[in-house]
C-alpha cells in the first residue's frame, strides 16, 4: 500500500515541479505532502551528476556518448553513440536523460527524498561549464522538494588554488541566496564545498586561501565555508592539516581502493579527524563497476551482491558516527555507482547488469532503511 501511494506521490510531485524557472518569484511553497510521506536528513549528502545531454534538450548527446578511456586516463578511438548503447554497465530505467529537464529533475529530486538524503552534491565543473548551466533548475527542484544543494568542486580546467577560491566565490555570488542553497549551522553556519582530487595541488597554495593568515583567504569573509579535501593516501592526512582543510572525504565505492577509501582504516582516520577538530566524512556506496569505459580495471569492481556490499559499507559508518556521511552516487552510471533505478536492456550483442532479483528501484529503499536505523534524526 506503501508503495502505491509513493507511485501517486511522485505523479503529482513530477506535475507540480515541471516548468520551475529558476526565478525565485515563481518558487512558490515546498510541495505540501512530502514530508508526510518522507523525512530526510540533512546529514546525508549524495553525489549528483549534471553532466548528461540528450539531442532533444541539448543539440546531443553528452556523457552517454562517454569514450573508452586507457589505463593513462587518455580517450582512446572508441566511443559510444548514446541512445540504447552507452558508456555504462547498468542501463537507466528512464532511457538516457538530460540533466537540463525539468522532469528529469524533478523526479530526482523526489528519489533522493525517498532515499533519505537531504543534500544533493552536484558535480560542478567551473562557471559558465554544462553542470553550472544545470544548477538553478537543481536549486528550485531541491527547494520544493525539501531538500538542499552543495557543490563537488571537479578539476575544471584552469583549476588551481586561487581559481578555486574564484568558484566558491562565484557560487556563493550567484546561488547564495537561493532557498534551496545548503548550509549548516553546525560549524558556523557555512556552506560546504567538496574538492575532488584536492591534493594535485600544492599545499602552500590551498594556505592562501584556506588559512587565517592566508594573502587571498576566505577566512572571516562572506565567503567562509566548510572546505572538504580529498583524503587518497596516509600522507594526505597532514596536507589536510597543513592546507587549511575543514576537513576530508574518501569518495570512492570501492572499498581498498585507496588508502582512505579503506575501511579498515576508518576508525584511525576518524579519531585523528576528533584529535585535530577537523571533519571526516565517509563515502559509502552500492557497488563499482566500470569496466565498459575502462576495460582493464576489473580489479576494482565490487559486486552489489543484492544490496549487501552497501550494507557492509554501511556498518562501518557506525563504528565512527561520523557527523555526515557522503552517498556514492545518486547517477553515476560510468562507474556503477548510482541508486538510481535500473532496467534490464541489451544493446549490439551486449546485456547490461541490473539489479534483478531486487527491484529496479531497490537502491532508492535499501538506502533509506540503513539510514533509518542510524542515529540521526530525520526531520520533516
Amino acid at each position: 500500500m506503501m508503495r502505491r501511494s509513493i507511485i501517486v506521490l511522485l505523479s503529482t510531485v513530477l506535475v507540480l515541479t515541471s516548468g520551475c524557472g529558476s526565478d525565485k518569484k515563481d518558487l512558490g511553497e515546498p510541495i505540501s505532502g512530502l514530508p508526510e510521506y518522507l523525512p530526510r536528513s540533512m546529514d546525508f549528502h549524495i553525489f549528483y551528476y549534471a553532466w548528461y545531454g540528450t539531442p532533444e534538450f541539448d543539440g546531443e548527446y553528452r556523457h552517454w556518448n562517454h569514450a573508452v578511456l586507457a589505463p593513462d586516463g587518455s580517450e582512446t578511438d572508441v566511443s559510444f553513440p548514446g541512445g540504447n548503447d552507452i558508456g555504462s554497465n547498468f542501463f537507466p530505467r528512464s532511457g538516457c536523460y538530460s540533466s537540463n529537464d525539468p522532469e528529469t529533475i524533478a523526479r530526482h529530486c523526489f528519489e533522493i527524498r525517498l532515499a533519505g538524503a537531504g543534500v544533493i552534491c552536484v558535480s560542478w565543473w567551473g562557471p559558465g561549464s554544462f553542470s553550472d548551466k544545470a544548477v538553478p533548475g537543481i536549486l528550485d527542484a531541491a527547494w520544493r522538494h525539501g531538500l538542499r544543494v552543495d557543490f563537488h568542486i571537479e578539476p575544471f580546467e584552469g583549476r588551481t588554488a586561487v581559481t578555486t577560491r574564484d568558484a566558491i566565490a562565484y557560487i556563493v555570488d550567484e546561488y547564495g541566496d537561493h532557498p534551496g542553497f545548503y548550509r549548516t549551522d553546525r560549524f558556523g553556519v557555512k556552506p560546504m564545498f567538496f574538492i575532488y582530487d584536492s591534493y594535485l595541488i600544492d599545499v602552500v597554495d590551498w594556505k592562501r586561501i584556506l588559512t587565517p593568515e592566508g594573502d587571498i583567504t576566505i577566512r572571516g569573509t562572506k565567503y567562509d565555508s566548510n572546505v572538504i579535501g580529498l583524503l587518497v593516501g596516509e600522507e594526505h592526512l597532514d596536507f589536510i592539516l597543513d592546507g587549511g582543510f575543514d576537513g576530508c572525504y574518501d569518495y570512492f565505492a570501492t572499498d581498498g581502493f585507496t588508502w582512505g577509501s579503506t575501511t579498515l582504516n576508518w576508525v584511525k582516520i576518524s579519531e585523528w579527524a576528533d584529535d585535530n577538530e577537523v571533519l571526516f566524512i565517509p563515502c559509502i556506496g552500492p557497488g563499482y563497476e566500470d569496466t565498459r569505459i575502462r576495460p582493464w580495471n576489473s580489479r576494482n569492481t565490487r559486486f552489489r551482491d543484492r544490496g549487501e556490499y552497501y550494507s557492509g559499507q554501511f556498518v562501518e559508518t557506525h563504528k565512527i558516527e561520523p557527523p555526515f556521511i557522503g552517498i556514492t552516487s545518486f547517477n553515476e552510471w560510468h562507474e556503477g555507482t548510482q541508486i538510481e533505478p535500473a532496467t534490464p536492456m541489451s544493446a549490439d550483442g551486449f546485456r547490461y547488469l541490473d539489479y534483478m532479483p531486487l527491484p529496479h528501484d531497490a537502491y532508492l529503499h535499501k538506502t533509506r532503511s540503513l539510514f533509518l536505523n542510524y542515529k540521526y534524526t530525520f526531520s520533516h
